[in-house]
């Protein structure tokens, strides 16, 4: 008999919405301000660990990447354009919204971001609506795939591994999830994660 599940945790880019900022929206930006996408590679490789453990803020990280030497642009105006990039995949918001309406389950976010970054996305896709934790690796200070930030949202959550489903569309990071033992799903679509969901008893 399948154990109840009492939590869904699940990534926030890549599962829920686009990447915050990923290698295409990087090449993106640097297309679209004329910046040598080799150069912005190199330093963001250097610094983003810190970045994202929530050690450095947007505009530092930007001043390194992008702004250590003079640009014609603001800071301000590639902020937009990294926000202005993110989309919604609704029919995985609609799914999650209707798993925790009718199971009455928590939702937990679990994701590798930025402060400023989270804070938008969560305002911009009324995130707050239907998911009951963040717990985001700025947040925590340290980042997937490190196990502690998944004990930590078990903990904060006060959540069973057992009966909790997380859902990940990075295959390393499933791994490690499953290894704490969570129900651990490889996000690879819309159909196959709500099949695999409704074999758990989240139909």
């Amino acid at each position: 008999m399948t154990t109840a599940i009492t939590h869904l945790f699940t990534d926030l880019g890549g599962v829920l919405l686009t990447n915050g900022w990923d290698h295409n929206l990087r090449h993106k930006t640097a297309d679209h301000f004329g910046i040598d996408k080799a150069e912005m590679d190199e330093r963001h490789h250097l610094t983003y660990d810190t970045y994202e453990s929530g050690k450095m803020g947007l505009p530092a990280y930007l001043d390194r990447i992008i702004f250590y030497e003079p640009r014609p642009f603001t800071q301000k105006d590639v902020v937009d354009f990294i926000l202005g990039e993110a989309r919604a995949f609704n029919d995985m918001i609609d799914l999650v919204c209707g798993l925790k309406a009718r199971h009455g389950i928590k939702v937990a976010v679990l994701s590798n971001e930025g402060r400023e970054v989270t804070a938008d996305r969560i305002r911009r896709f009324k995130l707050a609506e239907f998911v009951d934790f963040f717990i985001v690796s700025s947040y925590v200070h340290f980042r997937k795939p490190d196990e502690d930030i998944f004990r930590v949202a078990l903990d904060i959550a006060q959540a069973e591994p057992e009966r909790t489903v997380y859902i990940e569309d990075r295959q390393m990071f499933v791994e490690v999830a499953a290894s704490l033992g969570l129900r651990a799903l490889w996000h690879r679509g819309y159909e196959a994660t709500r099949a695999a969901l409704a074999e758990l008893g989240l139909d």
